[in-house]
This record gives structure tokens, C-alpha cells and sequence, in this order.
């Protein structure tokens, strides 16, 4: 028998190797995948609150101390009196059957948004009794001092939080949550902390998250979907680390490779609009015509979901400037009717 040579059966049995563990390896993507995209990385929305957080305590138990990003508050009662400062803390507290006693607004926004009047009826003469505390970047100290609140909600994204934080604290036990929409779970499962609802919250996510998990397989064929906003001149694609992204990964969808960036939006110009092209897109400008002022762009009627008319308007409110569980289950609802041909 003839004996290879050492050198030659080392290399040999590398080689095997190496060809072993190239078969074995799974593909990147699922079979099936349309070429140019991929499939969404498992919830890409944080699913619970970061460890360290939170009271740690039972929902009936008063005074809790409540760790937050900002440090940490203790809450001597159930609070009746609540203050929201940032995007999407008034769409939590509302799901979880509380209305605030201040809110602040967006540039160009309403006080209370339209949709989450819509949603909550039955609280339509209490939200008409909000008070307007200012902006959201830079809220009055002095109006919120006026409401004497038992429980202040902010966040920490886009403005000075270490003084806002501060001023607020002086007022009012505070509690900061993230903040941006990737993060609208966690920060929803913080202020239901706060305000001892923790296991409501949590029902209503696990709802959400199974229903959102049954959109993927109903769909007719894989498919891609895009997220575009429009603000005056401004022209937004939004990625899976968004608000909106983060309901299509619940459900399983998948987005155009043009939209696998990192972070929440990236803008495009007019001339690259056909890098929001997919099957389906969903878009909104934030005042007039959405319509309208998309078909003005001379390549929006080259892109393909617009001529399948599978370019759908939908609420600036809801998709693209509030975060919260109401929204993101309007969001769902929408991709649900048309996806699935139900509406």
C-alpha cells in the first residue's frame, strides 16, 4: 500500500475539511428568496426592557422605584396625573387605559394625534381636555408645573435630556425612556412600569406579536415592501430599523436591499426614487395630497408597485411620526388588507 507523503496527507485532510464545512453552511437567505433582497433579521425590535431596568416589583405595589435611562424615580402611588413629553408615550398610556393630563406636539402635528382619537372613542371628551405643554424638543417647564403631575414621561433621543431630565425631576418623579422607533416595545414596557400596568402591556404585545407572525404566511407569494415619506422637498426611505420596519420583521416581510441600511431613514433624491421600488409601497407626505404630490415626481410613475397599483397612501400619524402599540396595530391592519387582498 502507498503511503502519501505527511505534507500531503495534512493538506489532503484540510481540504476535506474545508469542503465539508462549505456544504454544510446554510445559505444567507431562505429558498425562495427574490434576488435583491433578504429576509429581515429576527426581531429586530428589542422584545423586552434592557436589563437593569424597571422596578423589579409587582404591578399593585406603591411606592416602586422605577430604573430608567435617565437613572432612576421612585413613584410613591398609581399616578393620576401624567405628563407625556415625547413621540408615542400618549399611544402607550392610552392602550393602557390611561389619558394624559398634558401632552406635548410635533412641528406641523396635532396635539393629540387623529388616529388615537379614532381609537379610543369612548376618551374623546377626555383628550379634548389635554393641555398643550409646547414642543416636544423643548417642552414649558412652566406649563407642566401648572398641571402638578404625579408621574412626567420623556425620552432621551434628540434633544438635551440631561437638562430636560433635571428641570422635569423637580416637578414630578420622571421616567426616561429611549426614545426612536425601533425601540417603541421596550419603552412601552417601561412606562407600563411606571405606572404599575405591566402585565396589560404585556398582553398586548404578545397579542400583537402573534398576529403580526401570521401576516408573513398568508401572503400569496414572497414579496418585498417599502417604506417612503415625504416632507416638503424631503424624501425618506425608512429601513428595518424603524418603526414601520420593525411591524414588517414581526410579520415576516421582506424589504428591498436598497432599504437594508443601518439606522432609522436615509434620504434620496428625486432622480433616486426608483431605489423605493418593490412590490408594494407605503408611503405618506405629511400635509396634502399624498397622491398628488408623489405623482408630481416624474419617476414615481416608472416604479413598479405604482404601475400594479400597489403604491398605497397611508397616515403620516400612524406609520411615520408616532410610535406606540396602537399605531404599530393600525400599521399591521394596513399591511394585513392589503397584502393579504382584504381591503
Amino acid at each position: 500500500m502507498t503511503r502519501l507523503p505527511k505534507r500531503t496527507a495534512i493538506w489532503g485532510a484540510c481540504l476535506a475539511l474545508l469542503l465539508t464545512g462549505c456544504a454544510a453552511t446554510p445559505p444567507t437567505t431562505p429558498p425562495g428568496t427574490p434576488p435583491g433582497t433578504t429576509a429581515p433579521a429576527a426581531h429586530v425590535a428589542p422584545r423586552d426592557i434592557p436589563a437593569g431596568m424597571g422596578s423589579g416589583v409587582a404591578d399593585s405595589v406603591f411606592p416602586r422605584t422605577v430604573k430608567h435611562f435617565a437613572g432612576s424615580s421612585t413613584i410613591a402611588a398609581a399616578p393620576a396625573k401624567v405628563v407625556v413629553v415625547s413621540t408615542g408615550q400618549a399611544d402607550a398610556l392610552l392602550t393602557l387605559g390611561i389619558v394624559p393630563t398634558g401632552s406635548t406636539r410635533g412641528d406641523g402635528a396635532e396635539l393629540v394625534p387623529r388616529y388615537l382619537i379614532n381609537a379610543f372613542p369612548q376618551q374623546r371628551d377626555a383628550l379634548a381636555k389635554v393641555a398643550d405643554v409646547g414642543s416636544r424638543l423643548s417642552p414649558s417647564i412652566e406649563a407642566i408645573a401648572n398641571l402638578k403631575p404625579d408621574l412626567i414621561l420623556m425620552n432621551i433621543t434628540g434633544k438635551d435630556n440631561k437638562t430636560l431630565y433635571a428641570n422635569l425631576s423637580k416637578l414630578a418623579p420622571t421616567v426616561a425612556t429611549q426614545g426612536t422607533g425601533l425601540y417603541w416595545k421596550q419603552d412601552f414596557l417601561l412606562v407600563a412600569d411606571a405606572v404599575g400596568k405591566t402585565a396589560q402591556a404585556r398582553q398586548v404585545l404578545d397579542k400583537f406579536q402573534q398576529d403580526a407572525a401570521g401576516l408573513g404566511g398568508t401572503t400569496k407569494s414572497p414579496l418585498t415592501v417599502s417604506f417612503l415619506r415625504k416632507n416638503g422637498d424631503r424624501l425618506r426611505m425608512f429601513g428595518v430599523e424603524s418603526f414601520t420596519g420593525s411591524v414588517a420583521d414581526d410579520a415576516g416581510l421582506r424589504r428591498p436591499q436598497t432599504q437594508q441600511f443601518k439606522g432609522t431613514s436615509q434620504d434620496i433624491s428625486s432622480e433616486q426614487l426608483d431605489q423605493a421600488d418593490a412590490d408594494w409601497i407605503f408611503y405618506a407626505v405629511q400635509s396634502g395630497d399624498a397622491a398628488k404630490s408623489m405623482a408630481s415626481a416624474p419617476l414615481w410613475p416608472t416604479l413598479g408597485a405604482v404601475a400594479a397599483n400597489h403604491a398605497v397612501a397611508v397616515d403620516d400619524d400612524v406609520f411615520y411620526l408616532n410610535t406606540g402599540p396602537t399605531a404599530a396595530r393600525a400599521v399591521l391592519t394596513v399591511l394585513q388588507q392589503r397584502l393579504t387582498g382584504q381591503g
